[in-house]
Parts: structure tokens; C-alpha cells; sequence
């Protein structure tokens, strides 16, 4: 459904830290940056990218968004939160682990990013 994502970054180098820690965790290589100073994840189903906001104005988060990468499973779940909060992020939300869903059980865990953004990282357990 998807092309790309873009969030707004007010430091570009701290975010990379943070989305390199917790997405190498997934198995996705380290952002580049390209020559006007954003950063991008590359794979072979979209991209996700930082950039500092092209209306000079500081970069803010969008109160009720979030934004959610796959996780192959829990493990893998639990290193991106710990990689995340590690690397300049803020855990927020419930702790890691499973909720239910009227879908069935989903194992979810969230941080905030440096520039206060909310991501997640979801596994849907098997039933």
C-alpha cells in the first residue's frame, strides 16, 4: 500500500542512531544519507526516511499517529525496544508484550523516538 514513509527529525544524526539501533535489529541495514541531508532505509518492500522539516519550522509528532515496523517474533520484538531505548528512545505505552485484538493476540511493544515521534513493533503470534 505503501511507498514511503517520512517523519520530521530535528537531529538527523541522533535519529539515524535511534532507527539504525532498532531497525538493524530487524534485519534492516543502516540508513544513508543522502546529499541534502536525509536519511534513508531501503528494502525491497518500501523506504522509510528522516528529514528535517522543509518549512525550516522544528519537527513535531503527530498526536495519535504512530508509525509500526513487523517483527518476525517476540525476541525480535523485545531487542528492538531494548536496542530503542538504548539508542535515545523513550519507552511509552504498556510494556512489551501481547494484547488481544479482536484479530487475535498481537505482541506490540512502543517507544517514542528523539524527535518525540511514536513507533511500535508488532509479531502476530500464531493462534
Amino acid at each position: 500500500m505503501f511507498s514511503h514513509i517520512m517523519l520530521g527529525a530535528n537531529d538527523i544524526e541522533k535519529s539515524k542512531a535511534f532507527y539504525d539501533a532498532t531497525l538493524g535489529e530487524l534485519g534492516i541495514k543502516p540508513g544513508v544519507i543522502d546529499p541534502k541531508g536525509r536519511c534513508f532505509y531501503m528494502t525491497s518492500t518500501g523506504i522509510f526516511a528522516l528529514s528535517k522539516p522543509l518549512n525550516g519550522e522544528p519537527a513535531c509528532n503527530g498526536n495519535g499517529s504512530t508509525i509500526g515496523f513487523h517483527a518476525d517474533n517476540a525476541e525480535q520484538a523485545n531487542a528492538w525496544h531494548a536496542a530503542g531505548v538504548a539508542s535515545g528512545g523513550e519507552a511509552c505505552e504498556d510494556a512489551p508484550g501481547v494484547r488481544d485484538s479482536p484479530n487475535g493476540p498481537l505482541y506490540l511493544a512502543y517507544l517514542r523516538d528523539p524527535s518525540g515521534n511514536k513507533v511500535c513493533v508488532l509479531h502476530r503470534p500464531k493462534a
